[in-house]
């Protein structure tokens, strides 16, 4: 779902999620849970899909003349598109890997999908559980909740020679690839295509409510076999 229009519907109703710039930040985080409390509904500050229908039935009782909100990308891959295109030597995204309050290191020297992954879903989702070290991609098969197919958002985990792996977050698929938006393919952010038959698991964030299925796009991007 698009996060300016929910920031946009928040404000119409008279919560305030701070400035409307499509950002997830806490302020707009807030602003959810008061909703949610005013709504007597699960306070997670998350818009699930029954927090996205007490918000367009609040805009219509209240007279809120917008157009219906749907469901859409997750927040957290949202915030990981806005880094799409930043190389690893470039300064915005070395910054954006410390920006949750910790890093792996050096994205130029050292594997960083996992780091990618781990700072998206940390800025959106602060409870969640993640692994002790979320920058071995194998570790991130333990966090959350099992997804038995790929949907939108969820975290795909893949084999990378026997003991290695990628991680990153599905955004599209075919017949044979899974689109993937993630870090360190071709050493920057990117939407890459990677074989269905390398997948080792789904994973859905446990705080993120409801496996939430929306509609999945074609599958796009380069196809990658190494994402060293």
């Amino acid at each position: 779902m698009n996060v300016l229009a929910i920031q946009q519907r928040l404000t119409a109703l008279g919560y305030n999620p701070g400035p409307l710039d499509g950002v997830w930040g806490p302020t707009t985080r807030k602003a959810v849970i008061a909703f949610q409390t005013a709504k007597k509904l699960s306070q997670d500050g998350v818009v699930g899909p029954k927090t996205l229908a007490a918000l367009n039935a609040a805009a219509t009782g209240g007279g809120v003349q917008a157009t219906p909100l749907t469901v859409g990308e997750p927040v957290w891959v949202q915030e990981g598109r806005r880094r799409l295109g930043l190389h690893e030597s470039n300064p915005a995204l070395k910054a954006f890997l410390k920006s949750d309050g910790k890093t792996l290191g050096d994205p130029e020297r050292l594997p960083w999908c996992g780091d990618f992954v781990e700072t998206c879903i940390r800025l959106v989702l602060p409870d969640e559980i993640l692994p002790a070290n979320p920058y071995f991609a194998r570790n991130w098969l333990a966090v959350g909740v099992k997804c038995p197919e790929p949907v939108v958002g969820c975290i795909a985990v893949f084999e990378r020679g026997p003991n290695a792996g990628h991680v990153g977050f599905v955004v599209g698929q075919d017949k044979t690839y899974l689109s993937i938006l993630g870090g360190n393919q071709s050493n920057s952010v990117s939407v890459s295509r990677i074989a269905k038959s390398r997948a080792l698991g789904y994973r859905w964030p446990k705080t993120a409510g409801a496996i939430t299925v929306a509609p999945m796009a074609a599958a796009t991007g380069d196809i990658t076999t190494n994402e060293a």
